[in-house]
């Protein structure tokens, strides 16, 4: 375990009855860093911080949090607080009376916990609102007061539930600004659960995306977005387009992957696993649209358009090949301004070698 190391999971398990909810841990959460563990429903990421918080015992296997395993502590000496999903605010002590609530539980006096209550208030910009009752906040408010409960305690760690999940869009983003300055000026580490990858992605130092108990990849967001490490990545992200096929040198030296839509020549090195099963991911950023077949590019598929989608300055249109596969392709309005964009018109996508990244299956 390194010296930054927070915590730790060492091949840690666990099940429900026959049912193995999560399988065979091994990761480290660094100090001060703004940890994302996401995952469609069902993948493990809940009972993972579950088990964190002291919630839910490991089966098998030890974390470890500065060092010390705390298996066995219970949820109130680990000074691990969450906030919840459903925020969980006591509906009968008014807002200042909640911030209060940890620090009372741990014997402060009242008034080092109204004043320790009163300045994080004050730094949440919810301190006119101290004396109000919860049911009088707006749900933005309401994720402020159960963030300064939490808080107040000073721990070394925070967990978070998808906390931002019954928000309305814009409030969702303003939130996330909020989460991720607080996370920077504080140095305090951040474990955050999420569904959103835009959550995720735009406030997280590393990603940890999980699958049927199992980490599929941990890395900062920009080297799982450009370098998925598996295709169930690749797939869930849905940022890239997918190409199926074996692994073969390239006729210009290099690699290329030989495929039912044609021969694709990428980025991979000359020697890497020739002849193995391997998927190719090419990011729809990356993927380029022209009216005619390009003279000089080097990996050419004919396409019919089947639908477009524009938010804000950015349109994806989305095409299909002879033989069914969806393909998408992303761009500002201005690159695809000479385009005859209309449904079921042919086209022709293209993209460099090097934007294609390789992962060579198991």
């Amino acid at each position: 375990m390194s010296r930054d190391t927070l915590v730790s999971f060492e091949g840690v398990v666990k099940s429900f009855g026959s049912f193995v909810a999560v399988q065979r841990l091994d990761f480290e959460i660094k100090k001060g860093e703004f940890l994302a563990i996401m995952g469609s429903s069902g993948c493990g990421k809940t009972t993972t911080l579950r088990m964190l918080a002291g919630l839910e015992a490991p089966t098998e296997g030890v974390i470890k949090l500065s060092g010390k395993p705390i298996n066995e502590l219970p949820t109130w000496s680990r000074d691990t607080p969450m906030v919840w999903q459903s925020l969980a605010l006591f509906p009968f002590l008014n807002v200042r009376e909640n911030v209060e609530f940890a620090l009372k539980m741990r014997g402060v006096g009242k008034a080092e916990r109204r004043c320790r209550a009163e300045q994080w208030l004050d730094r949440m910009q919810i301190a006119e609102f101290s004396e109000r009752n919860i049911s009088q906040l707006s749900g933005g408010q309401r994720q402020r007061v159960a963030l300064a409960r939490s808080l107040v305690v000073e721990p070394e760690i925070l967990l978070l539930d998808e906390p931002l999940s019954a928000l309305d869009a814009a409030l969702k983003v303003r939130m996330q600004s909020v989460l991720k300055n607080l996370q920077r000026e504080t140095g305090i580490t951040f474990v955050y659960v999420t569904h959103s990858q835009s959550e995720a992605f735009s406030m997280a130092d590393r990603v940890v995306i999980m699958s049927r108990g199992v980490i599929e990849q941990i890395g900062t967001p920009q080297e799982i977005y450009r370098t998925p490490g598996t295709r169930f990545v690749a797939e869930f992200l849905g940022s890239s387009n997918i190409f199926q096929g074996t692994l073969v040198r390239g006729d210009r030296g290099g690699a290329a992957l030989d495929t039912p839509l044609g021969r694709f020549e990428t980025g991979a090195e000359p020697g890497a696993r020739l002849g193995a099963t391997a998927t190719m991911t090419v990011l729809d950023t990356k993927t380029h649209l022209a009216a005619k077949k390009p003279d000089h590019a080097r990996n050419v598929l004919p396409v019919r358009m089947i639908g477009e989608e524009f938010v804000g300055a950015t349109a994806t249109i989305y095409l299909e090949t002879a033989g069914g596969q969806e393909i998408r392709v992303q761009k500002g309005h201005d690159e695809l301004a000479d385009l005859p964009l209309e449904i079921g018109r042919e086209l022709f996508v293209h993209w460099e070698p090097a934007d294609g990244h390789v992962i060579t299956d198991a």
